[in-house]
């Protein structure tokens, strides 16, 4: 817990000293609204967790640190157990309706209503399974129009969920755009 320090030099210095990831949390559960364009809001305390490979010397790690932030926040270590953490997410994703007809069900999982109009969904690094407010209501939005022989934009595509529902409901052109790879990557496969 660095409290209300700023996170940049920690965050230079873990990655410095080989941090695979460096995430920042919230301290208190202080809420972040909605930002002014350009600006970047923290919290008001900050936690800084980074990531490391196995091979690390935890020891030498922490001398590292504590020479680099004398007056810092003295680090805590937790070993993580050797799982396929871009799949560890699936365990809480189930079949999720949106409008009157359109699921999004992951790894193949069956819709509970036989009718349904499926997306199966894995979004691998992606963002975008349906769970985030604006997705979902633009999922039901699409569930409600009558969008066949439209052509749909999923601008921002992430997973290509918005690209994948228009199809599904009948779409004649779909375009999917995104600038992060890992997205063109997700939407291809879904």
């Amino acid at each position: 817990d660095i409290g209300s320090r700023a996170p940049t030099p920690y965050e230079d210095a873990l990655f410095g000293l080989g941090a695979v990831s460096v995430t920042l949390e919230d301290a208190a559960d202080d809420p972040v609204l909605e930002p002014a364009p350009g600006a970047t809001p923290l919290w008001p305390t900050v936690i800084v967790k980074a990531l490391f490979g196995a091979d690390t010397d935890a020891a030498a790690l922490a001398r590292a640190i504590e020479e680099t932030f004398p007056d810092g926040p003295r680090p805590r270590f937790e070993t993580l157990g050797d799982k396929a953490w871009e799949r560890e997410w699936l365990k809480d994703f189930h079949p999720m309706r949106f409008g009157r007809r359109l699921w999004v069900c992951p790894g193949g999982m069956p819709a509970p209503d036989p009718d349904a109009i499926r997306i199966d969904l894995d979004p691998g690094l992606a963002f975008g399974t349906g769970t985030h407010p604006t997705t979902a209501l633009c999922l039901e939005w699409l569930d409600a129009q009558d969008v066949r022989n439209r052509r749909v934009v999923d601008y921002g595509c992430g997973s290509g969920i918005l690209a994948i529902a228009g199809a599904r409901l009948g779409a004649s052109s779909v375009r999917a755009v995104d600038i992060d790879p890992q997205a063109l990557i997700a939407t291809f496969d879904n």
